[in-house]
C-alpha cells in the first residue's frame, strides 16, 4: 500500500505538469515593450510566470498543461508584438 500512494500522485502530478515555453519575440525596442507583454501574458488565464528581456528578444513563459499555446501568442499579439516559439518543455 505504501508503494501505491506515490505511484497514484507521480501519475497525476504527471498530468498537471506545466509547461515553459520559450518564444522570440519581434518588434521590441526598449523597457516599456518588454513590461507591455509581461502584463498582457500575466492577465492570461493559466500563465504563471512571464520573463521578458529586451537584450535577447525573448519571452520564458511558464503556463499550466491545460492553456493551448496559440493563447500565449494572442496575448503576445495584443500587447502589439508577433511571437514564435523556440522550445516548449515540461517544467521541473
Amino acid at each position: 500500500m505504501k508503494y501505491i500512494i506515490p505511484a497514484m500522485m507521480a501519475a497525476v502530478m504527471a498530468t498537471h505538469a506545466d509547461k515553459i515555453a520559450v518564444i522570440d519575440i519581434d518588434g521590441m525596442t526598449c523597457p516599456l515593450c518588454t513590461h507591455a507583454i509581461k502584463h498582457s501574458l500575466k492577465k492570461t488565464p493559466g500563465v504563471l510566470r512571464a520573463k521578458v528581456k529586451l537584450n535577447t528578444h525573448q519571452a520564458t513563459v511558464t503556463f499550466q498543461n491545460d492553456l493551448n499555446i496559440t493563447q500565449v501568442l494572442k496575448a503576445i499579439k495584443k500587447a502589439g508584438y508577433s511571437g514564435k516559439v523556440l522550445t516548449i518543455k515540461p517544467s521541473e
